[in-house]
């Protein structure tokens, strides 16, 4: 069985505060994309993880074996074999890893045939990570606490969260800790999020990202990047704690910038009935990925 696994984008993202457990409280619009990693499930005489990508670790440390784990704590699971194709790049603030483990936990269920209830599904991927229960909702959500609660935004008109755009990522990534722990709530911008979120039922929806001042803190080179981008698009903004960041509204044919990876994407929406789909074109970007790291 093959499982797209997706990413997603911050739409606005808003840092309210420091918690007393160290987490940063959170509000932020995540809009879910077609940028794809594949997920293959199939039951094996032991449990197995195995990547197209050699630098991924694919021990513990993997939210993937981690989900697994998970799942088998709370149902009987057999040995089961997953192999992940890469394609998200890490560290750029996609919510690569939290989609494989979200799609994990949902590949998982079907192979039992579907044991768990999606809430159920949810819960276990609040305990994984923050943006991971994101990917339980129907693509595009209104997200709180640390990201864990989420809040499905279904707009009478469906095409308000329908758009394309480009995802350029630089060669280089960041730690999103280190970007929380530089990260300083009295100087951010005092911005209203319920305003934030009513604006994209305008036509002058709020695009920004808090995480955008620490990280080009420690990385000033993302500076001279959005600067370049900005000749381009009449939106940039930073996704996540970064570096990729989500471009909307090109001026003109969109030319490559060097050093910087640039990347089409369209929003995705879920069906609640089953998980994230794609087109036929986008399947093709399977071929060659053959490369696998046990």
């Amino acid at each position: 069985m093959r499982l797209f696994s997706p990413s997603k984008i911050n739409l606005f993202f808003r840092v309210l505060q420091k918690r007393n457990d160290g987490y940063h409280e959170i509000v932020s619009l995540f809009q879910a994309i077609d940028f794809f990693d594949f997920l293959e499930f199939k039951f094996s005489d032991e449990d197995r993880l195995t990547c197209t990508d050699s630098t991924l670790a694919c021990d513990s440390t993997n939210l993937i074996y981690q989900a697994r784990e998970i799942f088998r704590s709370q149902f009987p699971l057999p040995p089961v074999h997953i192999h992940l194709i890469k394609q998200i790049p890490i560290q750029s603030g996609l919510g690569g890893g939290s989609g494989n483990a979200a799609t994990t936990l949902w590949g998982l269920n079907r192979l039992l045939k579907g044991i768990a209830s999606e809430e159920q599904l949810r819960d276990m991927g609040a305990q994984l990570g923050s943006d991971v229960a994101f990917f339980f909702s129907s693509g595009t959500a209104y997200c709180t606490g640390r990201g864990e609660k989420i809040d499905s935004v279904m707009p009478p008109d469906q095409d308000v969260f329908s758009f394309s755009g480009w995802i350029a990522k630089p060669v280089f990534g960041l730690s999103t800790p280190l970007v929380y722990k530089n990260t300083f709530v009295d100087g951010l911008p005092c911005r209203d999020p319920l305003l934030a979120l009513r604006s994209f039922s305008t036509d002058s929806p709020l695009y920004f990202n808090d995480l955008e001042i620490s990280s080009f803190q420690l990385e000033p080179r993302l500076i001279a990047i959005k600067e370049q981008l900005l000749q381009q698009f009449k939106t940039v903004v930073m996704t996540g704690s970064g570096t990729a960041f989500f471009c909307l509204h090109p001026f003109k044919e969109v030319q490559p910038i060097k050093k910087l990876v640039l990347h089409p994407f369209s929003s995705l929406r879920r069906d609640p009935a089953g998980w994230y789909c794609a087109s036929v074109a986008c399947s093709a970007t399977l071929e060659g990925y053959t490369q696998v790291k046990k």
